[in-house]
């Protein structure tokens, strides 16, 4: 697969421009860069969105993420490798992305990270996991390629 099936950012490009403003809006939030990218590249994970989870790996990378943490990220739950607040923002973005698993109600998880965040962060995150989930299901149907080049 060498080629995406559209070129949909020249097809729709006001579209894809109101999604890179969402994303330019949510760089600048006090969550920072390495927790937003680690709940990036695990919804990436849960999507099967290969393009979009070697971009994630590759800024956890430039950002000094180690290829232990990276790679354990799928099972984050069995390991120690991560703080508080990054399980609680990884377990939120879990349970927001695979929505028709979690039916019930999300107030434990909710709670969970209600005490490690601020209103205005739980919002960023919100807003994080949300668009992550709209690029990987457009990169998804759009079969947009992965670059095969090495990884630092």
């Amino acid at each position: 697969m060498n080629e995406p099936r559209l070129h949909w950012t020249d097809i729709s490009p006001k579209a894809y421009q109101a999604m890179a403003g969402v994303g330019a809006a949510t760089s600048k939030s006090s969550l920072g860069p390495v927790l937003m990218e680690l709940v990036q590249t695990r919804v990436s994970q849960l999507n099967g969105c290969a393009f979009c989870l070697d971009m994630h790996a590759r800024d956890l990378r430039k950002h000094g993420e180690t290829w232990q943490r990276i790679n354990s990220l799928s099972t984050w739950r069995e390991t120690g490798l991560y703080s508080k607040r990054e399980r609680a923002a990884l377990n939120w973005a879990e349970t927001t992305t695979r929505l028709v698993e979690y039916h019930g109600s999300r107030d434990a998880d909710f709670d969970a990270l209600k005490s490690q965040f601020s209103d205005q962060e739980i919002v960023e995150l919100c807003w994080t996991i949300a668009q992550i989930n709209a690029w990987n299901r457009m990169a998804i149907s759009m079969q947009v390629p992965v670059p095969e080049k090495p990884i630092q």
